[in-house]
């Protein structure tokens, strides 16, 4: 019913940037909030940063002032612009969405969905 896909991700040297994107796709009534997380191998999984539908956000305190999540309503996406990468940012970065869609007999529903995830690599 909805798909979100990741891209964006790849190999950087430290002190780089790289721009992530969320694309949603499917039967969307409204995008609520979106997640980026991330998970390093041998290392706990990290909520990176958060974006509300009224356009709050948050990040975690290992990535404030480093990265920045916005949204393009009118494209379904959300991106996460990841800027002065460092080593310890190396990790799959998952894309997390809270949408609303429209069913048979205009019944909505909404539940969260989570994309495939994309590799960032930081390393010189």
């Amino acid at each position: 019913q909805v798909q979100l896909v990741e891209s964006g991700g790849g190999l950087v040297q430290p002190g780089g940037s790289l721009r992530l994107s969320c694309a949603a796709s499917g039967n969307i009534f409204s995008i609520n909030a979106v997640i980026w997380d991330r998970q390093a191998p041998g290392k706990e999984h990290e909520l990176v940063a958060t974006i509300r539908s009224g356009g709050s956000t948050n990040y975690a305190d290992s990535v404030k002032g480093r990265f920045t999540i916005f949204r393009d309503n009118a494209k379904n996406t959300v991106y996460l612009q990841i800027n002065s990468l460092k080593p310890e940012d190396t990790a799959v970065y998952y894309c997390n969405a809270d949408v609303t869609t429209v069913q048979g007999m205009g019944v909505q529903v909404r539940r969260n969905y989570r994309g495939q995830g994309t590799q960032v690599t930081v390393s010189s």
